[in-house]
């Protein structure tokens, strides 16, 4: 195929039904027709088929070819998912591991929604001490984010920063921003200006403060690093997205993966650092998301809650599936 040509789209439309037989005919059981169908039509199949994908078989192992069809210098051999499902899987094991999945994300949302909020406070009390319009001042950040230019846009992440934090200003229908705006003017201080920042807003922030203002927020969840605490946050902001746009989170590979500060500092994170497997995956993130509430609100049940529904998943056993493709090791729940 030359650069620039297109595949062809060669799969059609098919009704529920249709969408039900194909299933069946690659292996998977249904017990209640009515109810599947009425699954993919709430559901969709596209959505619930990242789900069942862990059902599929699988092929002997195989040697991916490069886009010339060339076995290359460097290859690894795969397993290849087939059409057909393994004996034993059922359409209600996939839907019981999505509502799982869902009800993990509402989890963590809810973890999300505090850290985000006592973070936001950190930072905009930190750089407000400096000045109440900290966030405009390049010197309060450290260089390669306030000076260093982007070689694709020709601007600094810090006014990257700005022209986002200026739309989200613009935006905003808050009457604490118009009341601020109408009396004040602009700019809008640093305490009032941080409530209209996303967690996307936040992490970039803090990512570009110095060191000391870093290491002093970080040091309050027992973190002495605040480029590792920059790492996490970042992180938690991966997750924040995956959550908010209904995404896959169990077995998700995560993308922006976490620092680890040394385990002599955060015992919890002594099994992670020779398991890049669980590194991998959101139970670092979880096991992240637990240490800093036990800081924001010690008496928080989150902890507890999270570990329930762990608890539950679903039993997946006669397909080989367990909470290990969530990261989580043999005997995490002792740890826990």
């Amino acid at each position: 195929m030359l650069k620039g040509d297109t595949v062809r789209y060669a799969k059609t439309w098919k009704s529920y039904a249709d969408q039900l037989d194909q299933l069946i005919a690659r292996g998977m059981i249904v017990t209640d027709r009515d109810r599947a169908l009425d699954h993919l039509e709430r559901i969709g199949y596209y959505r619930l088929s990242g789900y069942w994908f862990p059902f599929r078989e699988r092929s002997g192992p195989v040697c991916l070819l490069d886009a010339l069809g060339r076995k290359p210098e460097k290859f690894r051999e795969e397993r290849i998912a087939l059409d057909s499902f393994r004996d034993g899987a059922t359409f209600q094991d996939a839907v019981d591991l999505y509502v799982f999945d869902k009800q993990l994300r509402l989890l963590v949302m809810d973890a999300l929604e505090r850290l985000e909020v006592a973070v936001r406070a950190d930072v905009s009390h930190t750089l407000g001490a400096l000045d109440r319009f900290a966030y405009l001042r390049t010197d309060l950040f450290h260089e390669d984010f306030s000076v260093k230019l982007d070689q694709k846009t020709g601007l600094t992440r810090h006014l990257d920063w700005l022209a986002k934090h200026a739309q989200l200003i613009g935006r905003s229908r808050e009457e604490f921003v118009r009341h601020n705006r109408a009396k004040y003017g602009l700019p809008l201080a640093i305490w009032v200006s941080c409530e209209v920042w996303d967690f996307g807003t936040l992490s970039t922030l803090f990512g570009g403060m110095r060191e000391a203002e870093q290491d002093a927020i970080a040091s309050q969840y027992g973190v002495s690093n605040g480029r590792v605490f920059a790492t996490w946050l970042r992180s938690l902001n991966y997750l924040r997205n995956v959550c908010a746009h209904h995404g896959r989170l169990w077995n998700r590979n995560i993308v922006d993966q976490p620092r680890l500060p040394p385990a002599a500092e955060v015992p919890w994170v002594t099994p992670l650092e020779s398991d890049p497997h669980s590194r991998a995956r959101c139970f670092v993130l979880l096991k992240i998301a637990r240490h800093l509430l036990a800081v924001i609100n010690p008496r928080s049940g989150w902890s507890a809650r999270i570990k329930s529904h762990l608890l539950g998943f679903p039993d997946l056993s006669h397909l080989g599936i367990n909470l290990s493709g969530l990261g989580a090791s043999l005997g995490w729940e002792s740890d826990w």
